[in-house]
């Protein structure tokens, strides 16, 4: 019995060897756009605790759906290390929610598609979601 157990383990090792790791990033940040000009300035203020999904889709074709928030700077990140034959593919970023009271309005981009190509160990940015508030205020004009 101990010889049966023996080569088992040392089959599942040499199994676990040969699968090779792989490893994806994806980041991307959350503003919210005080003029609402598509453009950053010194107004804009980072969404902290804005909620993303990143949907991606395998090289063997499973999908997996990711949920993200931003951090205070308004940076939210995904990773995932998995065999290299189950990595990214493909994937979709999107924008769920605002939870700041004034800017609360999407812009008119809902999600973002774009395959994912990259090596293991590298990242792919994602280019900033941006919210506008109801109304900009007077120094905007």
């Amino acid at each position: 019995m101990r010889a049966i157990v023996g080569g088992l383990f040392t089959v599942f090792l040499l199994f676990l060897s040969s699968v090779q790791a792989w490893t994806g990033e994806i980041h991307g940040k959350v503003v919210c756009d005080v003029c609402g000009d598509s453009s950053f300035g010194p107004e804009d203020i980072p969404l902290e605790g804005a909620e993303v999904a990143v949907l991606c889709i395998t090289k063997s074709g499973d999908v997996i759906n990711y949920q993200a928030f931003a951090n205070s700077k308004g940076v939210y990140t995904v990773a995932e290390t998995m065999p290299e034959s189950d990595r990214w593919d493909s994937c979709l970023a999107r924008p769920i929610s605002s939870f700041h009271e004034h800017c609360t309005r999407r812009d008119s981009h809902s999600g973002i598609k774009f395959a994912y190509t990259h090596l293991s160990g590298y990242s792919h940015t994602v280019r900033p979601f941006l919210y506008r508030p109801v109304t900009a205020p007077l120094y905007c004009a």
